[in-house]
């Protein structure tokens, strides 16, 4: 998109496209003697991705058309023969008809230039109006409608989260929890799902508040500096949808926080997701057993014939990298640039466009990963009803009994490795659970904190991962997601 394309008034030589015939000048031809070199044109061609804005740039064009002529700018009959024209190149171009010109730079030319070979009126459309203030504005209401299809999609996938914690719970599955990778306390498997969904709904609530700073209408900041026309921006945001109308015109044309805050959003659920792709990983391995993946979302190996393979799980740790990349790349090409317009700003699309696509596909492969997904209960509760998983409990026995815990966490840990001193791997659990029994500060009522699923059960904070407060939870993250769906 070009940057300080000057506003042209109604009727004037430029805005009906001067002596160029309809097809071969750009917006901003009457300055120049000749054409951009095609090296220049080739760098500054946004049409084969800025296209997809197609339908946002006819609406703004079809809301600045009309408030034109409530302002006396346009006649009625242009108005409605410009109106017309908009809706026969949306359906061209919707169908698959549209003849793209060679000097179709963008989304925006085209769409003037297959009007104006309509309507001759369509020429006037650009009264009052710079491709500064319209990109933009294409671009919120396109980023508008983007949140909404990918907080759909991410508001689904907690949901799943939420159905399969359910599920987990009403079958009283639990596993090992882990910090730093090892063993640590055992956890209902519905808590651990639900964290997840927690963690979603946080990036919901990021998108939320991205979106409402997305809600803005830069149309009549013209260039930068406004119009001398008597253009009404309230109209123009009004019907547009717009929640409020922007306040200074250099700021308005420059704006990308909106850009910026969508990207932070989408890169922390990219990182979200793959923390979850991350556990399915690990769980689908042989040595975990934890899940058995089905077919329809793993694939084989070419060499190995026993091989089931993660990849959709694997795909979304590694998009991951991608979408922080997108974050760090807009963030550096934005903190250098002086007001208002600078062509860098052409650099917001690309990143954003394929960020929100690579959400909502990986989304989409994790939701149907997770509904598929079969639970390895064997193989879970093996870890976390080992006794050794049930250590703090029993220090936590003598802290309830009056001793320091400092005090009570050396004495269960120095029976921790008298237990795994032990010569028999197989038999230091029932070691543990001896040692305890025997001691004089401890003993048999002790030891029971070690018997499964004792340990699992204690776990009765609010928002711990025994079953007590685990149904109080799911009943919370129900609401939560609920509300989060209005």
């Amino acid at each position: 998109m070009s940057d300080d394309d000057a506003q042209h008034p109604a009727g004037s030589d430029i805005a009906a496209g001067g002596t160029s015939p309809p097809g071969t000048a750009t917006l901003w031809h009457g300055r120049f003697a000749t054409g951009p070199a095609e090296a220049l044109s080739a760098l500054s061609d946004s049409l084969p991705f800025d296209r997809r804005m197609f339908a946002e740039d006819i609406a703004a064009s079809r809301a600045h058309t009309r408030m034109l002529c409530d302002v006396g700018l346009l006649s009625v009959d242009e108005r409605d023969g410009i109106v017309e024209a908009l809706a026969q190149v949306e359906a061209e171009i919707a169908g698959g008809s549209m003849a793209w010109a060679p000097t179709d730079e963008d989304i925006h030319t085209a769409v003037e230039r297959r009007a104006t070979e309509l309507c001759a009126a369509a020429a006037k459309m650009h009264t009052g109006r710079s491709r500064n203030d319209q990109v933009v504005t294409d671009l919120r209401l396109w980023t508008r409608v983007a949140i909404d299809e990918v907080t759909g999609s991410i508001h689904g996938l907690a949901c799943t989260l939420a159905e399969r914690a359910r599920e987990a719970h009403s079958a009283d599955l639990r596993l090992p929890g882990y910090t730093h990778l090892q063993q640590a306390q055992p956890v209902g498997l519905a808590h651990h799902l639900a964290a997840h969904g927690w963690a979603l709904l946080r990036d919901l609530q990021r998108l939320s508040e991205a979106r409402r700073r997305t809600d803005v209408s830069p149309l009549g900041a013209g260039a930068l500096a406004g119009s001398s026309l008597p253009l009404d921006p309230a109209l123009t945001a009004a019907e547009l949808g717009f929640g409020a109308v922007f306040e200074n015109s250099l700021d308005a044309v420059s704006d990308r926080d909106f850009v910026a805050d969508t990207l932070h959003g989408l890169a922390m659920t990219g990182v979200h997701l793959s923390r979850l792709g991350e556990e399915i990983v690990l769980w689908s391995s042989a040595e975990f057993g934890f899940v058995e993946l089905d077919d329809a979302f793993a694939t084989g190996s070419s060499m190995m014939p026993q091989k089931k393979n993660p990849d959709a799980a694997e795909l979304a740790r590694a998009k991951a990298g991608r979408l922080v990349g997108h974050l760090a790349g807009f963030l550096t090409t934005l903190k250098g640039l002086p007001l208002a317009y600078n062509k860098d700003l052409q650099e917001d699309k690309e990143p954003l466009f394929d960020a929100v696509d690579t959400v909502r596909l990986t989304v989409m492969a994790l939701d149907g990963l997770l509904r598929t997904v079969g639970f390895n209960a064997d193989a879970m509760s093996r870890g976390a009803d080992d006794p050794f998983a049930a250590a703090t409990d029993v220090a936590e026995w003598l802290v309830a009994n009056g001793m320091p815990f400092r005090d009570a966490h050396a004495l269960v840990a120095a029976l921790v490795r008298d237990a795994l001193d032990g010569p028999d791997p197989d038999t230091r659990a029932n070691r543990l659970i001896e040692l305890v029994s025997g001691h004089p500060d401890l003993g048999p009522s002790a030891a029971q904190r070690l018997v499964p699923p004792g340990a699992y059960r204690a776990r009765t904070t609010p928002g711990s991962g025994g079953p007590d407060a685990v149904s109080v939870q799911l009943d919370r993250l129900d609401a939560a997601l609920a509300a989060a769906s209005g």
